[in-house]
């Protein structure tokens, strides 16, 4: 099966862009943040700390959101609780644009922070739950391909626009999901699988399910994942967030360090897109160890990099597998688990990967601010991702052509 034939039916085509479509608005407004933080650094005068600082606070409101939301995604239905957190995220982008101090904008930020964390777990649970097993693996990772191009809305955004009309109109561009919730209200149903197991998903409690999933028949999965996430997004946001600020500090401008970046963000699509050919050709495995050992590959060589050619070309390649490796991520994670505490063991799983997110934004403004070398940054971020692709061979089991149950 390719992914043209996946495309060819209407309700699958439907809910992949649809889930898609929200996607991409929260990876724009993830992506948007690198590059206002640059244009806020000099007209804030912003410091390394507080840069570290405000690029956390997007990763501290996820924590919070895709631990509520994927509780709630399994006692009220994933649709409802996907509606939702795209209105919450949208609405606090949309006023951010009138923040008019640092302390403001953090607590906006976090806000928002909270909607975007509940919105992907949610989502990639309910792309999951519906479709079929020779599907699902590819469905999740084009789902995921999605995010490159939100990441590329704003670089596009932040390149034109930025430089002429200043950072706010970044978020107000922001705010556009709150109209499109609109529409995913009519345009989606929830998956078949939490409606034929409703009332058992929906009747346990909190403290059942989190003990659930560190029960002996899970505990091992659990373990993996939480140290996979966190490894994952604390590689991603403390490399991907500082990407245009560590291109200006390599004496490039603010529009020339835009520009590099754009050209870098574009490779996340192939990315995903051979990501998604092997994960159904290979398994989940096998994507997840090579992406994330290239991954790391590529960050100590952008680490090392100092002509402008050999950044880009170290930045692709940065790009191209992380991106790739988030597209197996995604897949993989939904289908360890049973329905009964699936979204709720997805979203645990993606909150302890948030307090990642969380530090590392935080520790490279800290590095940066006591003057340690950009090449020993990223050496800290080849051995943490090497970390997660040893827990993955060690712990992980293959899901591959497995039937989702409960």
């Amino acid at each position: 099966m390719n992914n043209a034939a996946l495309l060819k039916n209407p309700k699958q085509r439907k809910l992949l862009f649809s889930a898609g479509l929200s996607w991409l608005f929260d990876a724009m407004d993830v992506g948007i943040i690198s590059f206002i933080v640059t244009a806020l650094t000099l007209e804030w005068k912003l410091s390394p700390q507080q840069v570290g600082i405000l690029t956390s606070m997007n990763s501290v409101g996820m924590v919070f959101g895709a631990a509520a939301a994927g509780y709630l995604a399994d006692r009220f239905g994933r649709k409802k609780v996907l509606l939702w957190t795209l209105l919450i995220f949208s609405v606090a982008s949309g006023l951010s644009a009138l923040a008019s101090s640092f302390w403001v904008l953090c607590l906006l930020r976090f806000i928002t922070g909270i909607g975007l964390g509940g919105e992907l777990p949610v989502a990639s649970t309910l792309v999951s739950e519906s479709m079929p097993a020779s599907e699902r693996g590819r469905a999740v990772v084009l789902l995921e391909s999605f995010w490159a191009g939100g990441w590329l809305a704003a670089a596009l955004i932040s390149y034109f626009l930025i430089p002429t009309y200043g950072w706010q109109i970044a978020f107000v561009i922001g705010a556009l999901p709150a109209l499109y919730a609109l529409y995913l209200r009519r345009a989606i149903d929830d998956s078949p699988l939490y409606q034929s197991n409703r009332r058992q998903v929906a009747s346990r409690s909190f403290t059942a399910k989190l003990g659930s999933i560190w029960t002996s028949k899970h505990r091992r999965t659990t373990i993996m994942l939480w140290i996979l996430w966190f490894t994952v997004v604390f590689s991603y946001y403390g490399m991907f967030l500082w990407l245009p600020s560590v291109m200006t500090m390599k004496g490039f401008s603010m529009i020339k360090s835009f520009e590099y970046v754009l050209i870098m963000t574009i490779a996340q699509l192939p990315g995903y897109f051979t990501a998604a050919y092997f994960i159904e050709k290979f398994g989940r495995k096998f994507v997840m160890i090579t992406y994330l050992v290239l991954t790391a590959a590529s960050a100590a060589w952008f680490g090392t990099a100092d002509s402008a050619g050999m950044l880009i070309a170290a930045g692709i390649c940065l790009s191209f597998f992380n991106l790739g490796a988030w597209g197996g991520l995604y897949a993989y994670t939904p289908e360890l688990y049973p329905t009964s505490v699936r979204s709720t063991g997805v979203g645990l799983a993606t909150s302890v990967g948030r307090i990642g997110g969380v530090i590392a934004p935080f520790l490279v403004g800290y590095m940066v601010q006591h003057h340690i070398e950009i090449s020993t940054i990223f050496i800290m971020f080849f051995v943490i991702i090497l970390i997660g692709a040893i827990g993955v061979l060690l712990l992980g089991t293959e899901t591959k052509g497995k039937e989702l149950t409960d």
